[in-house]
């Protein structure tokens, strides 16, 4: 058993190893670890089990937001909503920072990189009519997405993971098991949830932005308004956003089958009305990511039935000793640095049995509070460098098409103190409601 374990653990650490060093071929890395696992477990994992530890819900989730996500941006109304922004405010810099609010609050329900890719081209071409670098209206458009994916359960798979799969209560020891609904990350158990301390992170970080962009006093000027081809998507979004908040009360699992029935009756719709188009959207859809997802469930149930999650609990155990104070600022932080770097998935996949197991150890009642404290280290983490989420690659990229190139400075400058502020913000109002 011992060397079953040290191999788990170094397989996971060269898969990570290399998840840190490149941003391609993530999938293949992760199926590549999974079928050394299987091959060194002489029998100990089985097919079956590997399998059944994907939590299909979460990825029925993600593939229908996802999929309704493609037609929400070519229907063009994200655009719509721009242009009506910039065409109402006097400064391109006020402009941008009102742009950035209009990416947070769209990637609540649309995944951060679309959220990006709706946005970007409007900042683009607003710093080319006045002729300033475009780098510093990106950076924050891509940290603004990354902030209020965190807030509900549709906005990012961190947040559809710890509802599928990180609440606890301690009961006489043992962990009871409990799934968060929709209406969980606003209201729970007579408490504000996740959502208001991500606004509290919000308000602090783009003030943030603003002192940031205040600078850019020129004219925005007019911009011609944008024509919505179509609202059925947006129609669509809304359904499926109120058929989650109904189905996740009754049975969690149904909020994947839901997912995948909406944005079913938007591929009906969009093959009868423009098939081409539909064809494009689905050679589009991030297949790769989808995988890489199923991977970081199995791979995490082999680092739990080697042990490893146990001694990584000890070890936190340890270093904080008895105090929920430190254990608290521990996870949020050491989440911070962590996500800063490495993709937040696997992690939080891999964090959330350990903190049910500090909490159970510490003598706590429930995991809330480190499980939540877990969640928005491990999400706004990624705000502080280029590299710390899919949104600021994507960003960066389009920068450098455009021909700016971005140092690690350029964005950590933006992204460090906008990172600090939505942190302390959060995570002091989670303290607060959740740490008595």
């Amino acid at each position: 058993m011992a060397q079953y374990k040290t191999a788990v653990l170094v397989i996971f650490g060269a898969v990570y190893l290399f998840l840190v060093l490149s941003k391609k071929y993530r999938a293949t890395a992760i199926w590549i670890g999974i079928a050394a696992i299987y091959c060194l477990s002489r029998g100990h994992l089985r097919l079956t089990e590997m399998f059944l530890n994907i939590n299909w819900t979460v990825l029925g989730i993600f593939a229908g937001t996802l999929i309704l996500a493609e037609f929400f941006i070519e229907s063009k109304v994200p655009v719509l909503l721009s242009d009506w922004i910039i065409n109402r405010t006097r400064t391109v810099g006020m402009a941008m920072l009102w742009v950035c609010v209009l990416s947070s609050v769209l990637s609540i329900a649309v995944e951060n990189v679309a959220t990006v890719l709706i946005v970007a081209p409007i900042a683009i071409a607003l710093s080319k009519r006045i002729n300033i670098s475009p780098v510093p209206f990106l950076v924050g458009i891509s940290i603004a997405s990354n902030l209020q994916g965190t807030a509900t359960l549709i906005g990012d798979p961190p947040s559809m993971i710890l509802a599928a799969q990180g609440i606890f209560d301690i009961k006489d020891g043992q962990l009871v098991h409990r799934v968060m609904n929709f209406f969980h990350f606003f209201w729970f158990h007579g408490k504000p949830g996740i959502f208001f301390a991500v606004q509290v992170g919000a308000v602090l970080s783009f003030l943030v932005l603003y002192l940031f962009y205040r600078r850019y006093r020129q004219s925005t000027g007019k911009v011609q308004i944008e024509h919505v081809t179509s609202w059925v998507p947006t129609v669509l979004l809304g359904v499926m956003i109120v058929a989650l908040a109904i189905t996740t009360t009754i049975r969690f699992w149904m909020a994947g089958v839901v997912c995948m029935v909406v944005a079913g009756v938007g591929l009906l719709w969009s093959s009868r009305r423009d098939w081409e188009q539909t064809k494009t959207i689905l050679k589009r859809y991030d297949y790769s990511t989808t995988a890489f997802l199923a991977g970081v469930f199995i791979i995490v149930h082999a680092l739990e039935d080697a042990g490893v999650v146990t001694d990584i609990a000890e070890y936190i155990k340890v270093t904080v000793g008895e105090s929920p104070v430190f254990a608290y600022i521990f996870v949020v932080w050491f989440s911070v640095f962590f996500s800063a770097f490495v993709d937040n998935v696997p992690y939080i996949t891999a964090m959330l049995p350990v903190v049910a197991k500090v909490s159970a150890d510490m003598g706590m009642p429930n995991n809330y509070l480190l499980a939540f404290g877990l969640l928005i280290g491990s999400c706004l983490g990624g705000n502080i460098t280029h590299v710390g989420a899919s949104a600021n690659i994507v960003s960066i990229g389009i920068l450098r098409r455009e021909g700016h190139h971005v140092s690690f400075w350029d964005f950590a400058k933006i992204g460090l103190p906008f990172t600090i502020a939505a942190t302390i913000g959060g995570s002091l109002f989670i303290w607060l409601f959740w740490g008595g």
